[in-house]
């Protein structure tokens, strides 16, 4: 039978204010709730308090040492150890302290030596040990009076870790209870979104406690707590450093490294008080690789913004929000679909092909010359905004370029190749091209030739209330230039002629009563390679959308940049 008095003595010498923050089974709450909030009593302890989790930080190969008073004899006992960064091995022992006062019956306390001698040379009887990452506990339903020691080691790396211990585990109930069937289900699964469903916790709905849950997304493993995907979220964080040896990281530390009293914890955001700490610790965000999203206390969920053929793990922890303790459903892990497969276009020889690809979206072209070549031309018209080209030779890249306009390349052939040609579209819209691929060498260019500047000059004081002078460049080859007029409204705007600036829509498409002329014009000075030309019959006050289009020999056209001409009111 231990005598509570010889060791309570010994260990309000050994650990000073530290066991005031314990309480008796029957504790006072009021009591409790004021040295919980008093930071002083717990700062640098390495006393649990009874019925709060606590934080810590292990160096690895470092064991730390946290003691757990029980007051009273066949007191039950639970203590929960929450490995985060890496696993851990602990053990909870009941130390022997001595059982008689000292001084020769005189009730006078040994020496303070000699106490701390007692309790530390003693390793005390094991109760429990563990090893692993798991979220372990040891439970009891009664238990004996004296000092409880929990050792801590982590033998990977530097990690932190929580710790739960309470006498009074029936009424505390800290954690969320999981409910029979723990599973994370995946109900719905596309290309980029998964459909999460679990069964809700009894915690909330027969105790009455706030809760709310949230879900982890990441690429590598399911986690098997809150805080060990909070610390995989904020590892990349510059700022929170491991705390200098022989000094205590608990909960309360925070505050002394500049973060605000409501931004305590591990995994939350962290916001700096110092605006000079701020910007030497500034990053740019950058994609994240895990995510974690509370959702409030819904048990439905389906995340979105995910990639195709990308194999996810997911997780769902439900939430105290009243405690910010957490407990972890069985996670699970799902592949989202893969994009749909595109058909690929067959380019014939010499043919030209008109292609339409969506806003950021792709189309896969293949040619496969029937007989020997020694090289591939491959030409490219684009109609709207610029593209991008790869084009692979059996599996070999052998192009990647951005192609705007008219291009053309030249490809090393070799006998009874296949090339396979990725087009790209623009992030700004949709992309409409012509292309042609070819392996005769005497094959002509099946588009006009194009002068580098393709807008269309307008000279203002040649304007009058019934014409427009306009100018525009050629070059040495010959060609047939058309233009065309449209009258349009006053506020036609930069959109509606982005919308009509389509380079591949030629004369074909325009009306008969639109069209002004056509001539052909080459120089074979560049220099002088301009044309001007007068449209008349227009009316007075009005804006006019002018066209020119250059036409090649094999048909195909290429409009110039369209031009908005206004024609003066007075004359």
């Amino acid at each position: 039978m231990r005598h509570p008095k010889g060791w309570s003595v010994a260990l309000l010498v050994l650990l000073g204010l530290g066991a005031l923050a314990q309480k008796l089974p029957t504790r006072d709450e009021g009591l409790f709730q004021m040295q919980i909030r008093d930071k002083s009593l717990f700062h640098d302890s390495s006393v649990i308090p009874d019925g709060a989790e606590i934080s810590g930080y292990l160096f690895r190969d470092t064991p730390k040492r946290y003691y757990f008073v029980v007051e009273e004899d066949n007191t039950p006992l639970s203590v929960t150890v929450t490995p985060c960064d890496a696993p851990l091995e602990w053990k909870l022992t009941l130390q022997e302290l001595p059982e008689e006062a000292s001084g020769e019956g005189s009730g006078e306390p040994e020496p303070l030596d000699q106490q701390k001698q007692q309790v530390t040379v003693d390793e005390g009887t094991e109760l429990f040990a563990y090893k692993g990452n798991d979220v372990e506990s040891y439970v009891a339903a009664s238990t004996p009076s004296g000092l409880y020691q929990l050792e801590l080691l982590s033998t990977e790396k530097d990690s932190n870790f929580k710790v739960y211990a309470t006498t009074t585990p029936e009424s505390d109930q800290p954690y969320p209870e999981l409910p029979y069937d723990p599973r994370v289900d995946v109900t719905a699964l596309g290309r980029t979104t998964v459909t999460l469903a679990w069964k809700p916790t009894p915690t909330g709905s027969l105790m009455g406690q706030p809760v709310q849950y949230c879900v982890v997304i990441n690429k590598e493993h399911n986690f098997k707590s809150m805080c060990a995907a909070e610390a995989k979220i904020s590892a990349d964080d510059a700022f929170v450093l491991a705390p200098k040896p022989g000094r205590d990281f608990s909960p309360f530390d925070f505050a002394h490294f500049g973060f605000v009293p409501s931004e305590i914890g591990f995994g939350k955001d962290r916001g700096l008080t110092s605006n000079k700490i701020s910007r030497a610790y500034a990053t740019k965000p950058k994609p994240a690789d895990i995510q974690k999203l509370c959702i409030g206390n819904k048990n439905i969920f389906t995340v979105s913004g995910l990639k195709p053929d990308t194999q996810y793990y997911f997780d769902v922890f439900a939430v105290n929000s009243a405690t910010n303790t957490s407990t972890a459903y069985v996670g699970t892990f799902a592949r989202t679909k893969e994009e749909a497969r595109q058909k690929t276009v067959e380019l014939k020889d010499g043919k030209v092909s008109e292609v339409y690809i969506k806003r950021k979206g792709s189309k896969f072209l293949r040619f496969a010359p029937v007989s020997s070549h020694q090289r591939v031309t491959l030409f490219v018209h684009t109609c709207l905004d610029a593209v991008q080209v790869q084009v692979r030779r059996d599996g070999k890249l052998l192009l990647s370029q951005n192609a705007e306009g008219i291009r053309q390349f030249q490809l090393r052939g070799k006998p009874k190749a296949k090339y396979l040609i990725r087009l790209r579209g623009s992030r700004k819209g949709a992309s409409t091209l012509k292309i042609l691929a070819t392996t005769k060498p005497s094959s002509k260019q099946p588009f006009p030739s194009l002068p580098e500047d393709m807008r269309i000059k307008a000279f203002d004081k040649l304007r009058t209330c019934s014409s427009a002078t306009v100018a525009w460049l050629g070059t040495q080859d010959r060609n047939k230039y058309c233009i065309y007029r449209k009258e349009v409204a006053d506020n036609y705007g930069e959109e509606q002629r982005r919308r009509e600036q389509n380079q591949c829509a030629g004369p074909e498409t325009r009306r008969k009563s639109e069209k002004v002329l056509c001539k052909y014009f080459h120089s074979p000075n560049l220099q002088k390679a301009v044309t001007t030309e007068t449209v008349t019959g227009l009316e007075p006050g009005k804006t006019y959308l002018l066209d020119v289009y250059v036409v090649g020999h094999s048909g195909h056209s290429v409009k110039y940049q369209s031009k908005l001409v206004k024609t003066r009111k007075y004359c």
